[in-house]
């Protein structure tokens, strides 16, 4: 790239910027109270991914707000079972706990979860389940931020005893449902 079209990419940045901001008109902010988040975690029962809410944000954005929790697991050799998303970015903070999270890889034996699979619904979007190898693999532990894009496999390697973190959930097609909250909100 020339030293000229360089210029007038990063000249151009504001403007698209911009235009996104003023084409979405949200009127107000959404807090989630720490006491919010700890109900649906006590709800978790023997699930281990629960969305908090889902909120519209303008121009065809939402990002949704989970819990999970995942308990202490080892996978030996190089495989590990892990799951992608089609449509949807995750960003993990880990609040507790600790494990080895492997994303990117080698995929094989793919199977796709059902369109009308509740998580499918509510959780994740369209995703399915990957075997990989030769992922990128790091350690992490409480207050660690991991973003996982779209269509990058994902899964942990091994958890301490156990490991919970929010997933902010990024939709930028809107495959969620807008406006969801936990039922345990009520």
């Amino acid at each position: 790239m020339n030293s000229n079209a360089l210029k007038s990419f990063v000249a151009a940045i504001p403007l698209v910027f911009t235009a996104g901001v003023q084409a979405q008109e949200p009127d107000n902010a959404t807090h989630i109270p720490y006491a919010e988040i700890m109900t649906v975690f006590e709800n978790l029962g023997d699930t281990i991914d629960q969305q908090i809410r889902i909120v519209d944000i303008g121009d065809d954005l939402n990002v949704a707000v989970g819990i999970l929790r995942r308990a202490g697991t080892r996978t030996e050799g190089e495989e590990v079972t892990s799951i992608l998303h089609h449509r949807v970015t995750e960003v993990y903070y880990i609040l507790s706990g600790s494990g080895i999270l492997v994303t990117g890889g080698d995929e094989t034996d793919p199977i796709e979860f059902p369109a009308d699979a509740t998580a499918v619904r509510e959780l994740i979007g369209p995703s399915g389940r990957r075997t990989v190898t030769d992922g990128q693999v790091q350690a992490v532990a409480a207050g660690d931020i991991v973003v996982i894009p779209a269509g990058v496999p994902h899964g942990f390697r091994h958890i301490q005893e156990q490991i919970t973190y929010l997933s902010i959930r990024v939709d930028h097609e809107q495959v969620l449902p807008a406006g969801y909250e936990h039922p345990s909100l009520d």
